[in-house]
């Protein structure tokens, strides 16, 4: 039986009890950047008052605090042994301005304390960003794990809508960055990765992403395909928003 006094090395994705929470149905288009979509943590806890935790601490302060002017950093809290390491980072939408990012990641830091109470490795993905903590170092490590599907109600095939939804999906996966929007007529998507992933792996992933999404949403009005370091989205007809504020709209979804 493991010692919950401190955290174990381990492979961190494959270890997480994921906790999904998906309504797969039609949401409202007016969602909020704070609005929770995933979270997953490590099932290894550490002690209340250890180390580990003062570093954990450290950490998310320092997420939150360089949310004020940077749409993605990455941490790591070194400890006087190896199993006082915390590793972290968080990724913004990179269409937010600074003070919604900010906003953003102190709400998912928040959402971590309940969800992911005295646990090794945990993560959270809001509408508007993304945060993340563990152990083991995961910084710059490709993962094409699914970690949300999300496909919205079929209203019939209509073979010219989903036409385009194709053309807008080879797009994003034809257009380079890490953030990609795109549309066309009553059809928009948009993909980003983790600012961790070189530009190779972003691809890679976001590649798998646009695939399973094409694949196992077939024809309906709206998908979320997330991978543990990408994502890829699309909506018909009005389903969702994706531009946000400082794109001239005063809602996203």
């Amino acid at each position: 039986m493991e010692n919950p006094a401190f955290c174990h090395h381990r492979l961190p994705i494959q270890t997480f009890s994921l906790l999904l929470f998906c309504t797969c149905f039609f949401i409202p288009a007016q969602s909020s950047l704070d609005t929770f979509l995933y979270g997953g943590c490590s099932q290894v806890k550490y002690t209340p008052g250890s180390q580990y935790e003062s570093n954990l601490n450290s950490l998310l302060s320092s997420l939150v605090n360089s949310a004020t002017y940077s749409a993605y950093n990455k941490f790591t809290i070194m400890g006087s042994s190896r199993q006082d390491v915390v590793y972290g980072l968080y990724q913004c939408r990179a269409d937010l301005a600074m003070l919604d990012c900010a906003t953003c990641v102190a709400r998912a830091v928040t959402h971590l304390g309940p969800l992911c109470s005295q646990t090794c490795g945990g993560a959270v993905q809001l509408e508007g960003c993304f945060v993340k903590y563990d152990n083991a170092s995961f910084i710059g490590v490709e993962d094409k794990t699914v970690v949300m599907k999300k496909c919205g109600p079929s209203n019939g095939y209509n073979e010219d809508e989903m036409s385009r939804r194709d053309a807008v999906l080879s797009g994003l996966n034809g257009a380079g960055g890490p953030y990609r929007v795109g549309g066309s007529e009553d059809v928009q998507g948009v993909a980003q990765c983790i600012g961790d992933l070189s530009m190779g792996q972003c691809q890679d992933c976001l590649t798998e992403a646009i695939r399973r999404l094409k694949a196992e949403c077939g024809g309906a009005a709206f998908g979320d395909m997330f991978l543990a370091k990408c994502y890829a989205r699309y909506s018909t007809s009005g389903a969702h928003f994706y531009a946000g504020p400082n794109h001239g709209k005063e809602n996203i979804r």
